[in-house]
């Protein structure tokens, strides 16, 4: 018989996505960036790729049914504070998140919609597009494009600050409740990013751009982060300044290291975090398993 006392619980995070072999992006990414804001990082991984600072070598795909059960294993157990989630490569794998954020009730999800690498390259097909927008857009409380991505969803490209606030608010009459679009790939030593959520005006978010050849996995640990501090008890719009003061500081400390051959990894461990832990008086009902 267990007669312990528990006085707390750490604040949770799940991250769906895919696995990096090589540290820098994906699940690795994810759980770095957990572990630095100090909360407890779980996952159920949709893909394995062969990947390394300069691309991706092969990928392997996971069952939609040991998806399933790896979500299962998690929130039946653990339970959940926020959820972030990456690559989703199939329909059917979008189908069964859909199926976890509605049957555990999950209230603070933030997507990273992965559809483009940095090559330019297609990561998902047009099909799974589509049942990414309409099952996950209306389901989730953040998306996080680029603006690859967004050009991708809109069918239209995008190349210059003025046109964010509109294409943010394009992508929410597409279903999606908040959208942070990123201007990162905008020319011009400012980098400009706009949050639009439900019922608020557009936040613009300006930062001097840092020239840095280590970038890799940058978006992974910025939907990370938001995850992170909406679990620790942060609005969205505190979550999203936070996150992104987070990853300023780990591109800007991991500038001047060599990781790699290509484009390395940011440098997630600057100021590491002690675990948050909630006290039990603090807990609600959000907080369990359903």
């Amino acid at each position: 018989m267990n007669t312990h006392t528990f006085t707390g619980q750490y604040a949770r995070v799940l991250t769906i996505a895919g696995s990096d072999s090589g540290g820098g992006a994906g699940i690795q990414a994810d759980l770095k960036t957990f572990s630095a804001l100090g909360c407890f990082g779980m996952t159920a991984i949709t893909a394995l790729t062969a990947q390394n600072t300069q691309g991706v070598q092969g990928i392997h795909a996971v069952p939609a049914a040991f998806l399933k059960a790896q979500l299962q294993s998690v929130l039946d157990d653990i339970g959940v504070d926020a959820v972030k989630i990456g690559m989703l490569h199939a329909p059917e794998i979008v189908e069964v998140v859909a199926w976890a954020i509605d049957h555990y009730q999950l209230k603070q999800v933030v997507l990273d919609p992965v559809m483009v690498a940095t090559s330019g390259d297609r990561l998902i097909a047009e099909e799974t597009i589509a049942v990414l927008v309409s099952e996950l857009f209306p389901r989730v409380q953040l998306l996080t494009p680029n603006l690859d991505e967004a050009a991708l969803l809109l069918g239209h490209p995008l190349s210059e600050v003025a046109q964010l606030p509109q294409a943010a608010a394009d992508l929410q009459a597409m279903g999606a409740r908040g959208v942070l679009l990123k201007g990162g790939h905008l020319a011009g030593n400012e980098v400009v990013d706009v949050l639009a959520l439900a019922g608020q005006e557009a936040l613009q978010f300006n930062a001097a751009r840092i020239h840095s050849h280590n970038v890799h996995g940058t978006g992974c640990s910025l939907s990370s982060a938001i995850a992170a501090h909406l679990a620790l008890g942060h609005t969205m719009d505190s979550a999203v300044a936070h996150a992104r003061q987070f990853i300023l500081q780990a591109i800007a400390t991991g500038a001047q290291v060599r990781t790699g051959q290509g484009h390395g990894p940011l440098n997630h461990g600057f100021a590491p975090q002690v675990m948050h832990v909630k006290p039990v008086e603090a807990m609600d009902g959000s907080a369990t398993p359903a």
